[in-house]
């Protein structure tokens, strides 16, 4: 691990049921991150879990949806001085022992961004044929007009 410091945000909507072992997965994998969740107005029990484990998380007053929930985590990773952020989905979708290939081409110096996958091996978590059909249209319109090849635009 590089000296850049690393933050992960998690946000995260009614994940009762997923959460703990999310983190349990981080602290397992990462466990030098800092992280902090984002919950997004649960209805179900996610704050009740995160209280209880002692976890690192913040209530938004409002429900933001997935796009509010992300900027509030980049905006706290902005505003503590963080070098390095990543986006980890409170549902357990993302899995920590991925973050150091994720993390590699940044603190080579060879890029800016990087955006996982977890549709290149096409095992683990898959979406509807129809989201696919989506997500390789707009990879391959991305290519067309960027000349880059996104795997996941999602």
């Amino acid at each position: 691990m590089s000296s850049k410091s690393l933050y992960i945000v998690i946000p995260c909507y009614n994940e009762q049921d997923s959460i703990v072992r999310v983190i349990d997965n981080l602290k397992n994998n990462a466990p030098h991150v800092d992280y902090l969740i984002i919950n997004d107005c649960s209805t179900d029990n996610t704050e009740k879990i995160l209280k209880a484990n002692g976890y690192n998380y913040i209530n938004n007053p409002i429900n933001l949806g997935i796009g509010g929930g992300v900027q509030t985590g980049y905006q706290y990773a902005l505003e503590n001085g963080y070098d390095i952020a990543i986006q980890f989905d409170g549902d357990g979708q993302h899995m920590a022992e991925y973050l150091h290939d994720l993390m590699a081409p940044i603190e080579r110096g060879e890029a800016n961004v990087t955006i996982g996958s977890r549709f290149i091996k096409k095992e683990g978590f898959q979406s509807s044929a129809l989201r696919r059909f989506g997500i390789v249209f707009l990879s391959r319109l991305i290519k067309m007009l960027c000349g880059v090849r996104v795997h996941d635009v999602t």
